[in-house]
């Protein structure tokens, strides 16, 4: 083929490969820089919808994560108080009962034993006043307006377009002490003729048959309320373990969706090293191709002189 004045086709064929190579440059930079081989839809549609949608639900599942960190301090704060009115030797409910053992002695000053049974009950029911956090208290309902039932956010999961929220159901009833209507674990009177745990005083009590009867039924009751009061610490204490394993969990799985999305955007940044290499080299090699192929067209003037 001849040599045109008007076109040259070496420097259009060098010109396009430039093109190409830059272009391609360009895009190696930007996954440098940027450290995704795909970070705009463009760059492929599909991944980034996905990457996207994933990136959305990571979101969700660490809003769950702080759910689960404010129900579990919930929950350790209202287990804590419950274990607390259990007691020990020398408090709680475990106290209370020994004291109406004692106070079973013929003989014995029960209005001193009623002094430290008073103190008892005050303190349990400062207790489980105080088992208090963010606003929320299962152990003391006297204000009426306590809900029936909490659900404790723990799962989030999407399939398709459809989200679902799991949750963790504490029903108060399960746990409280006193209520407003005098119908919990501790205000509760023994029958319509007999007090509740919380109003017990035995300072009028004597030896006699009928009085010692009255001390029995008071230990039981007593008995009944330590076991009512463990059952429902128990019960909490599974909630709590359910809390702190689906923490667990929420947290794997954040970090797999994490490594999905990197999987999918991310890009190989000792490939892309390598090719950005090998790009400006060939950059450099099609700039020379083009300064070759316009100085063909320079030596046709030669042929005029």
């Amino acid at each position: 083929m001849g040599s045109s004045l008007l076109t040259n086709s070496a420097a259009m064929t060098a010109l396009q490969t430039l093109r190409n190579v830059s272009s391609s440059l360009q895009t190696t930079e930007n996954r440098i820089s940027t450290g995704q081989r795909v970070s705009t839809a463009s760059d492929n549609a599909a991944y980034w919808s996905i990457a996207t949608s994933m990136r959305s639900d990571n979101a969700a599942l660490s809003a769950v994560s702080d759910s689960l960190g404010l129900s579990a301090a919930t929950v350790d704060t209202e287990y804590t108080a419950l274990t607390s009115v259990i007691g020990d030797k020398d408090s709680g409910l475990t106290k209370l009962q020994a004291l109406l053992v004692e106070a079973k002695t013929a003989g014995i000053d029960r209005t001193k034993i009623q002094a430290d049974i008073t103190q008892i009950q005050q303190d349990m029911k400062l207790k489980a006043n105080s088992a208090t956090f963010n606003g929320v208290n299962w152990l003391s309902t006297t204000t009426g307006t306590t809900p029936t039932s909490f659900n404790l956010v723990s799962s989030y999961s999407r399939v398709g377009g459809t989200p679902t929220i799991g949750s963790i159901t504490v029903t108060t009833a399960n746990y409280s002490l006193y209520t407003s209507t005098q119908t919990g674990i501790l205000d509760t009177a023994a029958s319509t003729t007999a007090p509740s745990i919380d109003t017990i005083n035995i300072s009028a009590l004597t030896d006699s048959a009928a009085d010692q009867t009255l001390l029995d039924g008071y230990i039981a009751q007593v008995t009944a309320g330590i076991n009512s009061v463990a059952s429902a610490a128990a019960n909490l204490g599974a909630v709590k373990n359910r809390i702190a394993t689906n923490t667990d969990f929420v947290k794997s799985l954040m970090d797999s969706v994490d490594r999905g999305v990197g999987q999918l955007v991310d890009a190989d940044m000792n490939a892309e090293s390598t090719r950005l290499q090998a790009l400006q080299t060939q950059q450099q090699l099609g700039v020379q191709a083009l300064s070759i192929a316009n100085q063909n067209s320079q030596s046709i003037l030669s042929l005029f002189r």
